[in-house]
């Protein structure tokens, strides 16, 4: 079996799984650490390697989803483009912050499923210093899903933070 036919099929099934249900949850520590991310890796929210990202040169924010979107999957990637579109006009002209909706499921997009390590639906930021990726998957925008002002404040402190 190919591969990128094996992750489409792994995508899939987390998606099912998933339902959306629990998405955005913390899960409890297990007392385990996990190991850390090399460079091109993901970096959990709030992990200390979030604190010792530089000013960005350029941000990627990569909404992840399937073919079939609940309420949350659609509204999180809405709220997270009209904050940009809205809130940085022109780093979104410039394309210093570019929006990028995947749907994870099709073939094409296998490379940067695999890339983000994206499982399910999911919202990355990809802050980029000195052509070093610093990606991050943001759960804390699926508890802000029903609250659009909420959503574009947090949002838009995170990137203003990242831009420095």
């Amino acid at each position: 079996m190919k591969k990128t036919t094996i992750v489409l099929i792994i995508f899939s099934f987390v998606l099912i799984l998933s339902g959306c249900d629990g998405i955005g949850e913390e899960k409890q520590n297990d007392g385990v650490a996990p190991p850390l991310p090399s460079s091109s890796q993901a970096v959990a929210p709030d992990s200390p390697m979030t604190s010792a990202i530089q000013k960005a040169d350029k941000i990627e924010v990569v909404h992840f989803h399937g073919v079939n979107q609940c309420f949350s999957c659609i509204t999180v990637g809405k709220f997270a483009l009209k904050t940009i579109q809205e809130r940085f006009p022109k780093e979104y002209k410039k394309g210093i912050i570019v929006f990028r909706d995947i749907n994870g499921e099709l073939p094409e997009n296998q490379d940067t499923v695999i890339k983000y390590q994206a499982r399910g639906s999911s919202l990355f930021v990809n802050a980029i210093t000195d052509e070093q990726e610093n990606m991050q998957e943001d759960v804390r925008v699926w508890r802000l899903v029903n609250d659009e002002q909420a959503f574009m404040d947090y949002f838009e402190g995170k990137l203003k933070e990242l831009l420095g």
